[in-house]
């Protein structure tokens, strides 16, 4: 897999003793874990998962780790999984796990990083993302690099005990500019 540097932060292998840590924010209710399952994943499935993601096209696992280049330190985890079965796009993913690493523009740049790769090594015309109506900040990182609002999924992610409804959203191959100006 390759190293992603970007300005603030660095996109790269998992490693080893980090899957504890990963674990524990996909295990946080505020985070992860009532989203895209209704129970949690073993800590020995998760790492089997992670092992197995960059064979599997469709896995949802972490494929890159979300290092702040200054410090070294792990702030999130970032990943990409094909959508569905016959459309030809890519989804992608974003989690900065490390509170204190939220707002400081990591996000939005480790995804620029991820897209900008796919685009590069992919082929696909189309890179999505979904996410909570509620979460202003992940619409607000996507819309900044570009992503147009496609629509909203009514009911379709499970958090807090209650359904919520989902937005989608894209960007495609001609409209990709790498740096696009925060919104």
């Amino acid at each position: 897999m390759k190293v992603l540097d970007g300005t603030s932060v660095r996109l790269r292998p998992l490693r080893a003793e980090e899957l504890g840590t990963v674990h524990a924010w996909y295990e946080d209710p505020e985070l992860v874990a009532p989203f895209d399952r209704f129970e949690t994943e073993p800590f020995d499935a998760f790492e089997r998962s992670i092992a197995a993601a960059e064979h599997d096209p469709a896995s949802l696992a972490p494929r890159y780790a979300i290092e702040v280049r200054s410090t070294g330190r792990l702030v999130g985890v970032v990943g990409h999984y094909r959508a569905h079965p016959i459309l030809e796009y890519l989804d992608v993913w974003y989690l900065l796990g490390e509170p204190s690493a939220r707002g400081r523009g990591f996000g939005r740049e480790a995804v620029g990083l991820l897209v900008g790769e796919l685009f590069r090594t992919e082929a696909v015309e189309r890179i999505g993302a979904v996410c909570d109506v509620e979460n202003a900040p992940s619409y607000r990182l996507l819309e900044g690099l570009g992503f147009r609002r496609e629509g909203t999924l009514r009911s379709a992610l499970f958090h807090h005990g209650r359904w919520h409804d989902a937005y989608t959203y894209g960007v495609i191959r001609s409209d990709w500019t790498g740096s696009a100006p925060r919104a």
